[in-house]
Protein backbone atom coordinates (compact mmCIF):
# COMPACT_ATOMS: atom_id res chain seq x y z
CA UNK A 1 0.00 0.00 0.00
CA UNK A 2 0.89 3.23 -0.58
CA UNK A 3 0.90 4.62 3.25
CA UNK A 4 3.24 1.91 3.75
CA UNK A 5 6.36 3.02 1.59
CA UNK A 6 8.96 3.60 3.65
CA UNK A 7 11.86 6.53 2.80
CA UNK A 8 13.73 4.14 1.32
CA UNK A 9 11.31 2.49 -0.72
CA UNK A 10 10.40 5.97 -1.94
CA UNK A 11 14.18 6.82 -2.98
CA UNK A 12 14.25 3.43 -4.31
CA UNK A 13 11.46 3.70 -6.14
CA UNK A 14 12.64 7.85 -7.85
CA UNK A 15 16.23 7.51 -8.04
CA UNK A 16 17.36 6.71 -11.52
CA UNK A 17 14.62 6.10 -13.44
CA UNK A 18 11.38 6.52 -11.51
CA UNK A 19 9.06 4.16 -11.06
CA UNK A 20 5.51 5.14 -12.85
CA UNK A 21 3.88 4.25 -9.79
CA UNK A 22 5.44 6.03 -7.37
CA UNK A 23 5.71 9.30 -9.32
CA UNK A 24 1.65 8.99 -9.81
CA UNK A 25 1.30 8.10 -5.91
CA UNK A 26 3.43 11.18 -5.53
CA UNK A 27 1.47 13.42 -7.33
CA UNK A 28 -1.41 12.33 -5.62
CA UNK A 29 -0.13 13.00 -1.75
CA UNK A 30 1.31 16.46 -3.49
CA UNK A 31 -1.92 17.79 -4.94
CA UNK A 32 -3.79 16.72 -2.02
CA UNK A 33 -1.54 18.54 0.47
CA UNK A 34 -1.56 22.02 -2.09
CA UNK A 35 -4.82 22.06 -2.36
CA UNK A 36 -5.73 21.86 1.52
CA UNK A 37 -2.99 24.50 1.85
CA UNK A 38 -3.71 26.42 -0.76
CA UNK A 39 -7.26 26.76 -1.04
CA UNK A 40 -8.62 27.84 1.63
CA UNK A 41 -6.81 30.97 1.66
CA UNK A 42 -5.81 31.91 -1.99
CA UNK A 43 -7.82 32.00 -5.20
CA UNK A 44 -6.17 29.39 -7.05
CA UNK A 45 -8.12 26.47 -9.71
CA UNK A 46 -7.40 22.94 -9.74
CA UNK A 47 -5.43 24.04 -13.35
CA UNK A 48 -2.87 26.21 -10.75
CA UNK A 49 -2.31 23.06 -8.43
CA UNK A 50 -1.87 20.61 -11.37
CA UNK A 51 0.96 23.18 -12.72
CA UNK A 52 2.42 23.83 -9.09
CA UNK A 53 2.63 19.66 -8.98
CA UNK A 54 4.21 19.42 -11.99
CA UNK A 55 7.13 21.89 -10.81
CA UNK A 56 7.11 20.48 -7.52
CA UNK A 57 7.80 17.05 -8.87
CA UNK A 58 10.60 18.20 -11.03
CA UNK A 59 12.41 19.23 -8.55
CA UNK A 60 11.78 16.97 -6.51
CA UNK A 61 13.25 13.94 -9.36
CA UNK A 62 16.32 16.49 -9.69
CA UNK A 63 17.17 16.62 -6.40
CA UNK A 64 15.85 13.31 -4.76
CA UNK A 65 19.79 12.24 -3.17
CA UNK A 66 19.88 15.76 -1.63
CA UNK A 67 17.28 13.90 0.81
CA UNK A 68 18.51 13.26 4.73
CA UNK A 69 15.91 11.15 6.21
CA UNK A 70 15.70 13.32 8.64
CA UNK A 71 11.81 13.00 8.28
CA UNK A 72 9.08 11.31 6.16
CA UNK A 73 10.41 11.36 2.58
CA UNK A 74 6.32 12.81 1.94
CA UNK A 75 7.12 15.57 4.32
CA UNK A 76 10.29 17.06 2.18
CA UNK A 77 8.62 16.45 -0.54
CA UNK A 78 5.51 18.27 0.32
CA UNK A 79 7.68 21.03 1.22
CA UNK A 80 9.23 21.89 -1.71
CA UNK A 81 5.77 21.48 -2.91
CA UNK A 82 4.84 24.58 -1.30
CA UNK A 83 7.62 26.66 -1.61
CA UNK A 84 7.77 26.25 -5.40
CA UNK A 85 3.33 26.96 -5.02
CA UNK A 86 4.35 29.73 -3.51
CA UNK A 87 7.20 31.03 -5.67
CA UNK A 88 4.60 30.97 -8.59
CA UNK A 89 2.41 33.09 -6.81
CA UNK A 90 4.75 35.71 -5.58
CA UNK A 91 5.58 35.98 -9.40
CA UNK A 92 2.06 36.14 -10.35
CA UNK A 93 1.19 38.39 -7.78
CA UNK A 94 4.05 40.53 -9.34
CA UNK A 95 3.36 39.92 -12.80
CA UNK A 96 2.70 43.49 -13.48
CA UNK A 97 4.23 45.73 -11.08
CA UNK A 98 7.22 47.87 -12.09
CA UNK A 99 10.10 48.48 -10.10
CA UNK A 100 9.70 52.19 -10.37
CA UNK A 101 6.74 51.29 -8.52
CA UNK A 102 7.80 50.24 -5.63
CA UNK A 103 10.60 53.54 -4.77
CA UNK A 104 7.93 56.52 -5.54
CA UNK A 105 10.17 58.91 -8.29
CA UNK A 106 11.86 62.08 -7.59
CA UNK A 107 12.07 60.69 -3.42
CA UNK A 108 15.77 59.25 -3.04
CA UNK A 109 17.92 62.07 -2.55
CA UNK A 110 15.54 65.25 -2.10
CA UNK A 111 16.26 66.70 1.29
CA UNK A 112 13.07 68.71 0.35
CA UNK A 113 10.36 65.94 -0.47
CA UNK A 114 7.75 65.69 1.85
CA UNK A 115 7.90 61.91 1.51
CA UNK A 116 10.53 58.96 1.14
CA UNK A 117 9.84 55.40 0.13
CA UNK A 118 11.62 54.39 3.46
CA UNK A 119 9.17 56.54 5.82
CA UNK A 120 7.66 53.27 7.04
CA UNK A 121 11.48 52.55 8.42
CA UNK A 122 11.54 55.97 10.24
CA UNK A 123 8.22 56.65 11.23
CA UNK A 124 7.18 52.38 12.21
CA UNK A 125 5.69 53.00 15.78
CA UNK A 126 7.84 51.36 18.26
CA UNK A 127 6.68 49.98 21.56
CA UNK A 128 7.00 52.70 24.20
CA UNK A 129 9.59 50.58 26.05
CA UNK A 130 12.07 51.41 23.21
CA UNK A 131 10.45 54.51 21.73
CA UNK A 132 13.69 56.96 22.15
CA UNK A 133 16.22 54.13 20.90
CA UNK A 134 14.61 52.67 18.05
CA UNK A 135 13.18 55.79 16.74
CA UNK A 136 16.57 56.85 16.02
CA UNK A 137 18.14 53.60 15.13
CA UNK A 138 15.19 53.66 12.21
CA UNK A 139 15.95 57.49 11.26
CA UNK A 140 19.81 56.20 10.62
CA UNK A 141 18.58 53.29 8.59
CA UNK A 142 16.19 54.92 6.93
CA UNK A 143 18.72 58.44 6.01
CA UNK A 144 21.74 55.53 4.91
CA UNK A 145 19.44 53.76 2.20
CA UNK A 146 18.30 56.28 1.22
CA UNK A 147 21.85 58.67 0.43
CA UNK A 148 23.95 55.96 0.51
CA UNK A 149 22.45 53.54 -2.40
CA UNK A 150 22.32 53.95 -5.76
CA UNK A 151 19.01 53.69 -8.18
CA UNK A 152 19.54 49.77 -8.55
CA UNK A 153 20.61 49.10 -5.63
CA UNK A 154 17.50 50.83 -3.78
CA UNK A 155 15.61 48.91 -6.70
CA UNK A 156 17.07 45.40 -5.71
CA UNK A 157 16.78 45.79 -2.11
CA UNK A 158 13.11 47.29 -2.04
CA UNK A 159 12.03 44.38 -4.30
CA UNK A 160 14.11 41.43 -3.26
CA UNK A 161 14.25 42.34 0.34
CA UNK A 162 11.44 44.26 1.78
CA UNK A 163 8.44 43.08 -1.07
CA UNK A 164 9.90 39.33 -1.53
CA UNK A 165 9.63 39.72 -5.23
CA UNK A 166 11.33 36.88 -6.46
CA UNK A 167 14.94 37.01 -7.50
CA UNK A 168 13.98 35.34 -10.78
CA UNK A 169 11.32 37.99 -11.67
CA UNK A 170 13.67 41.08 -10.32
CA UNK A 171 16.60 40.20 -12.47
CA UNK A 172 14.14 39.91 -15.73
CA UNK A 173 13.08 43.34 -14.91
CA UNK A 174 16.69 44.90 -14.58
CA UNK A 175 17.54 43.05 -17.52
CA UNK A 176 20.40 41.38 -15.80
CA UNK A 177 20.75 37.74 -14.23
CA UNK A 178 20.66 36.25 -10.70
CA UNK A 179 24.47 36.24 -10.35
CA UNK A 180 24.79 40.18 -11.44
CA UNK A 181 21.32 40.53 -8.64
CA UNK A 182 23.60 38.66 -6.14
CA UNK A 183 26.32 40.89 -6.57
CA UNK A 184 24.44 44.28 -6.55
CA UNK A 185 22.79 43.11 -3.35
CA UNK A 186 25.80 41.87 -1.74
CA UNK A 187 27.23 45.38 -2.69
CA UNK A 188 24.25 47.29 -1.42
CA UNK A 189 24.35 45.09 1.91
CA UNK A 190 28.25 45.91 2.39
CA UNK A 191 27.63 49.35 1.32
CA UNK A 192 24.71 49.67 4.46
CA UNK A 193 26.76 47.80 6.95
CA UNK A 194 30.01 49.82 6.55
CA UNK A 195 28.06 52.74 6.68
CA UNK A 196 26.20 52.08 9.95
CA UNK A 197 29.14 50.96 11.27
CA UNK A 198 30.32 54.10 10.88
CA UNK A 199 27.59 55.91 12.71
CA UNK A 200 28.29 53.29 15.88
CA UNK A 201 25.25 51.24 14.54
CA UNK A 202 25.55 47.29 13.80
CA UNK A 203 23.72 44.91 11.95
CA UNK A 204 22.64 43.04 15.70
CA UNK A 205 21.05 46.66 16.50
CA UNK A 206 19.05 46.84 13.59
CA UNK A 207 17.55 42.62 14.02
CA UNK A 208 17.13 43.71 17.39
CA UNK A 209 15.33 46.53 16.81
CA UNK A 210 13.14 45.20 14.05
CA UNK A 211 12.80 41.54 15.59
CA UNK A 212 11.71 43.26 18.91
CA UNK A 213 8.06 44.58 17.58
Amino acid sequence: MVSDRTNEAWLAALRGSPDPQAVTDLRDRLLRGLRYALKQHYSVTESDLEDFVQDALVRILDNVESFRGESMFTTWAQKIAIRAAFSELRRKRWANIRLQDLVPEGTENDDSAETSPFDWIASAEPTPEHHITQQSLRDVVAQVIRDELTDLQRQALVAVILHEMPIEEVARRMDTNRNALYKLLHDARQRLKLRLESQGVTVEDVLEDFGSE
